[in-house]
């Protein structure tokens, strides 16, 4: 078998598998979006299944007349346990909010179309799970060629997996903040982690001649540029702040509609505090931050970097246009996941940017025996 070919052959394969996981993430957390909006949080109160069910009710006929009682009683158990086992291990604050949430102790109506739209966005979550199973796979023969891929890959896998039980715990605490932000934190990881491997094996993957050229473009970019890299690590670590505050301010805009019985939406955006003034502050540096960031890769870069640079710019636009619009138009419940899945789109766009001006270490193709006994 000849690996020169074998590689060319396998390389596509990986990249394609590995841009459509990342893809599918930044789905799943629009549709994330969309059921915290529609307040479908607790559309299903277990997991994994719903309502006991694989495949869940349509009708509330088809449940236990005390349902609510009995989903009700598991979750609080669960969330104890939890609790318990995490002040064992010192964590002794998260402990604190899970003890005294007081929402896990709430009895959920049966609501249909709630009820499907988190099912359905269980169902992603679950091909998601498959798409990153096959992401590794396609990875293994990257073990002889550059081992970094499959462990990035590797190691997504494995994060998704805690991924699901940490939703489970999103579920059964009822949102509370803590595991919604560690939620959305770990999901922007594993995008890291695949556009990492994507890229890395998207180097990988050149010619000699393209390798040569690729190279001397980003030496050329790193000479140029000097500290741009640290002022774009500054940038994307505001654009994950931001994220984390904005799944905060989230939080105080139910307790705020739940106090208001859903009425009276005009008065909403008053009332959000100290959280939202600094979410909407910060909005601010990060759109200086982007900007600053993009003009000088733009500047400095060839055309890909310019590629890069101009969607960075687009993406913090819109979500500077979407974060008007909520704070102007009432909070409407279609911006809500739009805002949410920019802002991770864009988390990702500059990461890119990053790894643009890494040069990774590469095995020469010369390197490796062009022939081998199948």
């Amino acid at each position: 078998m000849n690996i020169t070919t074998e590689q060319g052959r396998f390389a596509p394969r990986f990249r394609f598998v590995s841009l459509l996981t990342v893809v599918s993430i930044y789905l799943l957390i629009l549709v994330g979006g969309i059921v915290r909006s529609t307040g479908s949080g607790m559309g299903c109160p277990d997991w994994p299944k719903c309502f006991g069910q694989w495949i869940p009710p349509t009708e509330a006929r088809e449940l236990p007349a005390n349902y609510k009682e009995i989903y009700t009683a598991r979750r609080v158990a669960k969330n104890q346990k939890l609790a318990r086992t995490l002040q064992r291990l010192g964590f002794t604050q998260v402990a604190g909010d899970i003890f005294a949430h007081p929402t896990q102790y709430i009895e959920t109506d049966f609501n249909a179309v709630k009820t499907w739209i988190e099912y359905l966005n269980r169902v992603l979550g679950a091909l998601i799970g498959v798409f990153v199973f096959l992401t590794v796979v396609f990875a293994l023969p990257y073990l002889r060629r550059d081992a970094p891929v499959f462990w990035m890959a590797l190691a997504s896998f494995v994060l998704t997996g805690v991924q699901g039980y940490l939703g489970s715990l999103v579920v059964s605490t009822n949102l509370l903040p803590v595991m919604v932000t560690i939620h959305m934190g770990l999901a922007l990881l594993i995008v890291a982690l695949l556009l990492y491997a994507v890229h890395r094996a998207g180097v990988l993957g050149q010619d000699d001649a393209q390798e040569r050229t690729a190279t001397s473009e980003r030496a050329e970019v790193l000479a140029a540029t000097g500290g741009l890299r640290a002022v774009l690590w500054l940038a994307l670590l505001a654009t994950f702040g931001q994220i984390v505050l904005g799944t905060q301010v989230r939080e105080v805009v139910d307790m705020v509609a739940a106090a208001a019985n859903y009425a009276g939406r005009e008065t909403w955006v008053s009332q959000l505090g100290a959280t939202f003034t600094l979410h909407r502050a910060a909005s601010v540096a990060v759109l200086v931050l982007v900007g600053y960031t993009s003009y000088e890769l733009a500047r400095a870069g060839g055309s890909g970097a310019r590629r890069l640079a101009g969607a960075a710019v687009a993406l913090v636009l819109a979500e500077a246009a979407a974060g008007i619009g909520l704070a102007y138009w009432e909070l409407p419940a279609l911006l809500q996941p739009v805002h949410l899945t920019l802002a991770t789109v864009l988390f990702g766009v500059q990461f890119l940017m990053i790894l643009g001006l890494r040069r990774p270490v590469v095995v020469p193709l010369q390197a490796i025996p062009k022939q081998v006994n199948a």
